[in-house]
């Protein structure tokens, strides 16, 4: 259950804030004007947006990273920072801890999940995907890839790979020893190399490639979609026993091509789709009557379209109408 903060409780505020006011170093302000906070919500506040990617990370869930940091800020607050040496990485260490707690509770839900299960998407902010190492962390093919890892394997690859922490940071986090944090590490980045995409793809090729995609199904161009998925595509639908979906994925350029024109031409409704920044890459939305229907990302693989997965679940679609800051 979420805190609600209140005017006896101004400490708890940061907590409750997706949005501030960011610095030069691109950490997050508490934009009260010039108004002096204590040094505790003043750490918070600074790393909220790092915190909060830490736990969408390993969890592939916004409203559960909130609630992550949720309990963070409230443990954050139980402690005395005079035995603080590095403020960021105790409250990356408490975030880990608790994301990892909420990680196995995540597992039992998706046991019983209808259909697939995607990451939650999120409209995220140009700087995203600037940060080609960060836009690559928090991309559907690669957060896919993640959800392949053990937690802790997941801990471990995301806190080093993506974040740089220092083995003995995470080992703290993690509650093992360094030498095991390293085994994991290994284990978990070759795991991770043998399923991520092949070759780099320039944003301006996934925008041509998309921009193919668009126009071959909005005309039903069999042949242009055919020209532009990979022989091997895999097209997923999360639904979430909500919204109609594919129940298993469906695999093969032809069939998915198939499906996906075949689909449309029996909308009873007028679609468009539209251009966005999702997860840090090129995807589309897609709306039907105006209102958003489903978020299209994408996995490139050597040029050519290897990975469609389409949310349609309305619960994760609720981030979709403004941007996410991510950080690192």
């Amino acid at each position: 259950m979420r805190v609600t903060p209140s005017k006896a409780n101004e400490r708890e505020r940061p907590a409750m804030s997706e949005h501030g006011t960011r610095g030069q170093d691109g950490t997050t302000g508490s934009g009260t004007g010039g108004g002096s906070a204590d040094p505790a919500t003043e750490a918070f506040v600074a790393h909220r947006n790092l915190l909060f990617t830490v736990a969408y990370e390993l969890l592939g869930s916004a409203a559960d990273a909130e609630d992550v940091l949720q309990e963070t800020w409230l443990r954050w607050t139980g402690v005395d920072l005079a035995e603080v040496r590095d403020r960021r990485a105790y409250l990356v260490r408490i975030t880990t801890r608790q994301a990892l707690s909420r990680l196995r509770t995540l597992g039992r839900r998706k046991e019983s999940y209808v259909g697939e299960w995607l990451p939650e998407p999120l409209l995220t902010t140009p700087d995203v995907a600037e940060d080609v190492e960060l836009a690559d962390s928090v991309s559907m093919a690669m957060m896919l890839v993640m959800e392949t890892l053990t937690p802790t394997e997941r801990a471990v690859f995301v806190l080093r790979e993506v974040f740089d922490l220092g083995y003995d940071e995470i080992a703290e986090a993690v509650d093992k020893s360094q030498a095991a944090v390293r085994q994991t590490a290994h284990r978990a980045r070759a795991h991770v190399a043998a399923r991520r995409p092949r070759g780099v793809v320039s944003r301006t090729e996934s925008r041509d490639a998309l921009d193919a995609f668009q126009r071959a199904v909005r005309t039903g161009d069999l042949q242009g979609l055919l020209d532009i998925l990979a022989p091997d595509v895999v097209l997923l639908g999360d639904g979430g026993g909500i919204k109609q979906a594919i129940l298993r994925p469906v695999t093969g350029a032809d069939k998915v091509a198939r499906l996906l024109l075949g689909g449309l031409v029996k909308l009873p409704t007028t679609m468009s789709m539209d251009p966005a920044q999702v997860n840090g890459h090129p995807a589309l939305l897609i709306r039907l009557d105006g209102d958003l229907d489903t978020v299209m990302a994408v996995r490139f693989d050597d040029g050519r379209i290897s990975g469609l997965y389409a949310v349609r679940n309305p619960e994760k679609l609720t981030r979709m109408e403004r941007e996410t800051p991510l950080h690192r």
